[in-house]
């Protein structure tokens, strides 16, 4: 069974054999940090998450402890849908708002129309080229590593599929979206992109996973929420 704040009442957990968890990743949390204080939560060494969210963004990440840790790959393959917005008129080395703004431009001329013609061209199977600052490999060390040293390198371009995009909103520069796609789409390169497509630049300003497959961020348990069901021992077994 799923672990979320409508399965917790009256079970024990048994991290051991393996539990299936949703949390609610705090801002400014990397979805390691999560992992972390879930494994010293529980005792249980073997947790995994079932896909990185960044640090800047929140919301839905699925963990799993023990013999559970081999169904992460089946979670990792479902669809994702995001909330958030796109600040237009900057740009930034990352993307988003974790950089210095390195550039801002006048929005003279962009209206709604523009906008959607553009969201348009980012909506089936497109080509994404992998962020710098991200967990991608490159001979075995990631690339934030590598941008971190003011090094770039060449990196392939990726089929993705948007599902869904939608602009629910626009006060500019603010421009605020649903987007639903597949595994491995970076939101900041839609963001960089889309501006691109605008001539003004943008950036990410705010992201929130809402949704992993059926999965709803809706049923995430707070980190503080679970620790706080650890302190009530209902635990099987951990690990010595």
């Amino acid at each position: 069974m799923m672990l979320t704040n409508e399965t917790i009442a009256n079970r024990q957990f048994d991290f051991l054999s393996g539990e299936v968890i949703l949390i609610d990743k705090p801002f400014r949390w990397s979805s390691f940090k999560v992992v972390h204080e879930i494994r010293k939560a529980t005792g249980i060494r073997k947790v995994g998450h079932a896909g990185t969210l960044d640090p800047l963004a929140t919301g839905l990440l699925i963990l799993c402890t023990g013999k559970k840790t081999k169904s992460v790959t089946s979670y990792q393959d479902l669809k994702k849908t995001y909330t958030g917005t796109f600040l237009l008129g900057q740009t930034s080395e990352t993307m988003d708002l974790e950089a210095e703004l390195t550039e801002r431009k006048p929005l003279d001329g962009i209206t709604r129309e523009k906008i959607l013609t553009a969201r348009d061209k980012f909506i089936g199977v497109i080509k994404q080229l992998p962020p710098m600052y991200s967990a991608v490999k490159h001979k075995g060390k990631s690339l934030y590593h590598i941008a971190r040293k003011g090094k770039t390198v060449e990196r392939e371009l990726r089929d993705v599929t948007i599902y869904k995009f939608e602009i629910i909103g626009i006060e500019l520069p603010e421009v605020h979206f649903e987007i639903e796609c597949s595994k491995g789409t970076y939101i900041r390169v839609i963001a960089q992109d889309l501006g691109d497509e605008l001539s003004c630049g943008a950036v990410l300003g705010r992201l929130r996973r809402t949704a992993i497959g059926e999965f709803s961020v809706e049923n995430a348990l707070g980190v503080d929420g679970f620790k706080a069901l650890i302190k009530e021992n209902k635990i099987i077994e951990t690990e010595a």
